[in-house]
């Protein structure tokens, strides 16, 4: 997944940042999956008219930007889902990018639950655990796990150019 940000400074302190997501699928070793889906996600941000005015608040995107489906090998019983971000090929260290699931996705497995990440997450440049999976001793998938972003952090006292952020899911037991 990649997150690019445009901050564009005027004379009059006009600015403007679009936000991009772009997904791409993530996996690691030991046969456990994740895929990532999802659409484009262009942040609203309003332009700035009055001279000594910055931006507001926070931007999130919709509660299903991206859609995680993990699969889990037999008798693994749980595994950690991890996030973090690679400056691709830059980011600015105030622009905060965090994540958190929205749904618990849905599985035919019986007894398997799902944890964690309902809460917003900074996501850093060190993976960290996002949410866990725990199944039964079985051959286990969760499928549409719903994901959303939010970015905090967008002043005009950051340098005009283009941000760029690749966003890394893993899964690891």
């Amino acid at each position: 997944m990649k997150l690019i940000c445009t901050i564009l400074h005027h004379k009059e302190c006009i600015a403007k940042c679009i936000c991009f997501i772009f997904f791409m699928l993530g996996m690691s070793s030991k046969a456990q999956t994740v895929s990532v889906s999802g659409t484009n996600w262009t942040a609203s941000i309003p332009a700035i008219t009055e001279a000594g005015s910055n931006y507001a608040g926070t931007y999130a995107s919709a509660t299903n930007q991206s859609i995680l489906n993990v699969g889990l090998p037999a008798l693994l019983g749980s595994v950690k889902v991890y996030v973090h971000y690679e400056a691709n090929p830059t980011w600015d260290s105030s622009l905060v990018l965090s994540a958190k699931r929205t749904n618990n996705g849905t599985t035919l497995c019986v007894g398997c639950s799902i944890s964690g990440g309902t809460a917003y997450q900074t996501v850093t440049q060190t993976a960290l655990e996002l949410f866990r999976i725990s199944t039964i001793l079985s051959v286990t998938s969760y499928t549409g796990i719903n994901i959303q972003y939010q970015l905090s952090g967008v002043s005009v006292t950051i340098p005009a150019a283009t941000y760029n952020s690749r966003i890394v899911f893993t899964v690891s037991n």
